[in-house]
C-alpha cells in the first residue's frame, strides 16, 4: 500500500526556514521516485523538487534552486524538503509525491499524491 504524509508546513516570515517532512512506506521508496509539488490559489500544481529512488538524483526547479533542498532518510523512511530564504511566492500547498522515474519531475508522472501541507510566507 502505497502511503504518504507530509508535515512540517506553517506560517513563516520571508526570508525564514521550514522543513517539510514525508513519510512514506518502504515500498514506496524503493520502487518510486518522491517528489515535492505545490499548488498556490489559483494556480497549477507545480513540480518543486525531486530525489530518485535509486541513485538519489535530484531535480529542483528553478524557482528555488539554491533555496531548498531535498533528501532522504532511508532508515527512517522519511523524505525531507529543506526550505531557506522562502519568499511570498512560495505560499502554497505542498505535497509529496510517489512519481515514475523522469529527470524533470513532472506533474504527469505523479502516480500517488498525499493530503498536503500549506506553507504560507508572509510578515
Amino acid at each position: 500500500q502505497v502511503q504518504l504524509v507530509e508535515s512540517g508546513g506553517g506560517l513563516v516570515q520571508p526570508g525564514g526556514s521550514l522543513r517539510l517532512s514525508c513519510a512514506a512506506s518502504k515500498f514506496t521508496l524503493d520502487y518510486y521516485d518522491i517528489g515535492w509539488f505545490r499548488q498556490a490559489p489559483g494556480g497549477e500544481r507545480e513540480g518543486v523538487s525531486c530525489i530518485g529512488s535509486s541513485d538519489g538524483s535530484t531535480y529542483y526547479a528553478d524557482s528555488v534552486k539554491g533555496r531548498f533542498t531535498i533528501s532522504r532518510d532511508n532508515a527512517k523512511n522519511l523524505v525531507y524538503l529543506q526550505m531557506n530564504s522562502l519568499k511570498p511566492e512560495d505560499t502554497a500547498v505542498y505535497y509529496c509525491a510517489a512519481v515514475l522515474r523522469d529527470s524533470t519531475c513532472p506533474v504527469r508522472r505523479v502516480r500517488y499524491w498525499g493530503q498536503g501541507t500549506q506553507v504560507t510566507v508572509s510578515s
